[in-house]
């Protein structure tokens, strides 16, 4: 649970590596979030004919309010997950090539991290096992 909000603890932390659990909990936080709003809007009768309700309305500045402020721990997440693969944050951009860019950030997030010390930092998976011995020892 605790590596599902570490994104919002290193918040503006755009060096170093994430493994895989962190970026994709969080992942799976923002997808919750966003298919329980999607859901409570549509259920209050805040479709998309612009008669949108006041709650409707409340709703949809909560959300934007949500989406800015995920925005930046999104970015550094993603950053540190390409750092992990040992690829710079540069390709983030491929996203934006339409139909495959975004399959090939997929594969790119998906893939396991490099084993040790990259040009980005130490392996993130050796130091949370080293935490875990000190802790026991």
């Amino acid at each position: 649970m605790s590596l599902m909000f570490q994104p919002l603890k290193k918040y503006a932390d755009f060096s170093g590596r994430a493994r895989r659990s962190e970026y994709w909990l969080f992942t799976l936080f923002i997808i919750v979030v966003e298919i329980a709003y999607f859901i409570l809007v549509s259920a209050i009768g805040g479709g998309t004919s612009g008669n949108m309700n006041p709650i409707g309305m409340v709703l949809s500045g909560l959300y934007f309010l949500f989406v800015l402020g995920i925005l930046i721990p999104s970015l550094a997440v993603s950053f540190r997950r390409l750092h992990d693969t040992d690829r710079s944050a540069w390709w983030l951009l491929i996203a934006l090539l339409p139909f495959v860019g975004g399959l090939v950030l997929l594969v790119f997030t998906v893939l396991p991290g490099t084993n040790g010390p990259n040009k980005f930092g130490p392996d993130p998976k050796s130091s949370s096992t080293g935490d875990t011995a000190a802790v026991f020892s």
